[in-house]
């Protein structure tokens, strides 16, 4: 049996990056997939948002709304909030018991938000590993639609299914990635991938014309001052656009950009097409939804249901194992 987990954190609007590295390989995985959980993730979200709690929650419906414009089809798969099921906190402080701080500070991700945010670190943000492997285990998910960046975090969660295991004698399996084709997209500024907090990201929920304008904004190559001068695709964020959205017409732009027979203002115009013809149907289907007063809601709700009935099954099985009762058994 194939089990999938996958999820994102609200802290604003999902990007095109967000589509192509996580919510594309999430498309592919869930053809083959026997059961598959998808979750937003909003404990998640206050490792970084704390302060700005209402914001997480406002942006839970709209993360919600996009996964189904997509073709997340919550007939088939389990649509939830993270914080409708508390085992999966029950499960990370258990995990973490087992997990040497040391592992948790050398995780490439800790320092980067550190600077990031410019706050100092907390015990949530030296625990994101552990509960995310928690959210993993506590659906017996074996794959892990992911970008790039997060290949460590998955890691980690593997080296405590093998300790946790070995410890108790479980057989959680260990999760492999599932990654994009794309798995990470150049941001605007030509400097850093896309991210909501860099402001360099282009949100599905923007319309074809704010779509146009961000193209426009675009850094292509810095050594490419005129017209006539002869690009190079390879270190032309636009370029990694084109094979994201049309890479049938990738080989052809590149060999114009070489040869000087297409400038990067013209590049980019025609770019912002494809991109805005690759989301037209993402749009429509987008406003219907949105559109359905309380069905998001609704789903949520459903949602949590079944996803709570799966956890507690798994922390049923943990706590008579660990020798932990419950009230009432």
């Amino acid at each position: 049996m194939t089990r999938i987990l996958t999820g994102d954190r609200p802290t604003g609007p999902l990007h095109i990056g967000h589509y192509v590295g996580k919510i594309v390989p999430t498309l592919a995985a869930l053809e083959h997939a026997d059961e598959a959980y998808v979750m937003v993730a909003d404990y998640h979200a206050f490792t970084t948002h704390y302060l700005e709690p209402l914001s997480v929650r406002d942006a839970v419906e709209e993360m919600v709304i996009d996964y189904l414009a997509a073709g997340i089809d919550p007939e088939k798969h389990v649509v939830f909030v993270q914080s409708q099921v508390p085992e999966h906190l029950e499960l990370a402080y258990l995990l973490g018991a087992l997990t040497p701080v040391s592992h948790l500070e050398r995780v490439p991700t800790y320092k980067e938000k550190i600077q990031e945010t410019g706050r100092p670190p907390t015990f949530a943000l030296l625990g994101y590993p552990v509960l995310m492997a928690s959210d993993i285990m506590v659906y017996r998910g074996d794959t892990v639609p992911v970008g790039d960046d997060q290949v460590p975090h998955l890691e980690f969660t593997r080296e405590v299914v093998r300790r946790f295991n070995q410890a108790y004698g479980f057989d959680f399996p260990e999760p492999q990635p599932y990654l994009s084709h794309v798995p990470r997209l150049a941001g605007l500024d030509g400097e850093h991938k896309m991210s909501k907090s860099l402001h360099n990201q282009i949100d599905l929920r923007m319309s074809a014309e704010e779509t146009e304008a961000r193209v426009t904004q675009m850094v292509t190559d810095p050594q490419r001052v005129r017209k006539s001068d002869p690009g190079r695709p390879e270190v032309c964020p636009a370029h990694q656009y084109y094979e994201a959205f049309v890479p049938e017409e990738a080989e052809d732009i590149a060999t114009q950009c070489r040869g000087a027979a297409v400038g990067c203002v013209a590049c980019k115009s025609r770019l912002a097409g494809r991109i805005n013809d690759y989301f037209r149907e993402h749009r429509a289907r987008r406003a219907e939804i949105a559109s359905r007063s309380g069905y998001v809601k609704q789903v949520l709700h459903e949602g949590g249901i079944a996803a709570r009935k799966t956890a507690r099954r798994t922390l049923d099985e943990v706590h008579a194992k660990l020798g932990i009762s419950r009230l009432g058994h």
